[in-house]
């Protein structure tokens, strides 16, 4: 069970983490939002300039769509998700992280990830992939399949930046297939409650 005092002391202090040089650029840390009590962590690439601003993760228009896309399924992220990223500062230009920069944050989302000590992971596009699984594959290879590590379920989709670029619902399509690997989630979700 989550002890929610650590999670707000870690948070607390990730927010005035200067441990790189993307704390000279952004606006806020963006820690995350969500449930943190939540059986499932969506972890992301990085904040982009809405999430900067607004000092939460995924509130742009791919976190509405996340947010509708998991919703469709029977998924309401913020009740059943705490959602986070590889990188809590944005990179300028919404430019890939560095891994310098992936490396200096990492401690952050080990933490999160031990604390809220999710049944399940999401990993939101191969920038999340790559960075937290330490594997280069990409993502339209392992998307939908299940990986397990440490006891938990980890299950890689395609980002939702770029789903926004390709938002056809016809079947086998980008945004169709995602669907389909969020069934499975609920599927999986469905063992814990």
């Amino acid at each position: 069970m989550l002890n929610l005092k650590e999670f707000e002391s870690l948070k607390t202090e990730c927010l005035s983490c200067t441990s790189c040089s993307l704390s000279e650029t952004r606006q806020n840390v963006v820690f995350g939002r969500g449930n943190p009590f939540a059986k499932i962590l969506i972890i992301g690439e990085g904040p982009g300039q809405i999430e900067d601003d607004k000092g939460l993760a995924f509130v742009g228009r791919s976190g509405k769509l996340l947010d509708e896309l998991f919703l469709s399924v029977g998924i309401n992220v913020e009740k059943d998700c705490y959602i986070s990223n590889i990188v809590k500062c944005r990179p300028p230009s919404n430019r890939k992280p560095r891994i310098s920069e992936v490396e200096n944050c990492s401690n952050w989302l080990q933490n999160q990830v031990s604390l809220i000590n999710p049944k399940i992971i999401i990993l939101a596009g191969s920038t999340a992939v790559n960075s937290y699984l330490n594997i280069s594959k990409p993502i339209t290879e392992i998307r939908g399949k299940w990986i397990n590590k440490s006891n938990i379920k980890i299950m890689p989709i395609f980002h939702p930046a770029y789903l926004l670029r390709n938002p056809s619902n016809e079947i086998n399509k980008p945004k169709w297939t995602t669907i389909q690997d969020l069934k499975k989630v609920k599927k999986e979700l469905n063992l814990f409650v």
